[in-house]
């Protein structure tokens, strides 16, 4: 089977929708999916999902585009108070993005610090967005885990092989979305090619960057399995393998997910 690492579900919102999303997923081999919180209001509704469909599960977090939306920023603890519910296998999505500028950069800091603390608190990985920003992601989280371990995932990964290195080094996971199949995804492909294999996961980051044949249309979870086509061709493994050995990694970092 495969896992949709990263999706965003709560952007299915018609009537039915979900469901009708998530039954292709598993028709595809998709057997289970994680939806992802980008603000409170947002990761409180990745848990109703959870809680709405077995196979699914959630991570609570604030997206940097959205770290000036409400200021102070989201103290740990109640991300943390979140991620108590047994469908919240981790915290995120957080992080930094340089590209969009949707807050300043020292209050992305901030609310990336406030993340990686409530994951400290929770006993729970982080899902790290990095968006033209590779150096200050490698400096907070080599500042953040001298203060304390924590997992993290850098997902959808489309960073400089420096950062890669990098967070190989702090033992880092990497997922791997639809960019592996664009034309111009060359160096995402080089990282895939030389990660860890016990660190690497796939994923859709739907409903975004659909992968090759669906690229330009609106993504869902049933197309990581083009994903791991690619990611299996790639490493030079069957996609049975690959399945496995992501499937497996997915079990050990999310490890509330071990039933």
């Amino acid at each position: 089977m495969l896992v949709d690492s990263h999706c965003h579900l709560d952007y299915f919102s018609q009537p039915g929708e979900q469901a009708e999303i998530i039954a292709r997923a598993v028709k595809a081999g998709v057997e289970e999916m994680v939806t992802i919180g980008v603000t409170l209001a947002q990761s409180r509704e990745a848990i109703a999902i959870a809680e709405a469909y077995d196979n699914v599960w959630a991570c609570v977090g604030i997206h940097p585009n959205h770290a000036g939306d409400v200021l102070p920023v989201v103290e740990p603890e109640v991300l943390a108070k979140l991620a108590a519910h047994p469908k919240v296998i981790g915290i995120g999505e957080s992080g930094l993005d340089y590209f969009y500028d949707k807050a300043p950069k020292d209050v992305q800091e901030q609310n990336f610090r406030a993340n990686i603390r409530a994951a400290r608190l929770a006993g729970l990985p982080i899902c790290i967005h990095a968006r033209d920003a590779d150096e200050d992601i490698a400096r907070i989280l080599g500042e953040e885990r001298a203060g304390g371990h924590f997992e993290f995932l850098l997902h959808c990964f489309s960073s400089t092989r420096a950062l890669a290195e990098e967070a190989m080094e702090m033992g880092g996971y990497f997922s791997f979305s639809g960019i592996l199949t664009f034309p111009k995804g060359e160096n995402v492909r080089e990282v895939a090619a030389m990660v860890p294999a016990d660190r690497i996961l796939v994923e859709t980051d739907s409903p975004y960057l659909a992968p090759a044949p669906y690229r330009g249309k609106r993504n869902e979870p049933a197309y990581t399995a083009f994903t791991a086509a690619k990611l299996a061709e790639i490493r030079g493994l069957a996609p049975t393998a690959l399945a496995d050995l992501t499937t497996r990694n997915f079990r050990s970092l999310f490890t509330k997910t071990v039933r």
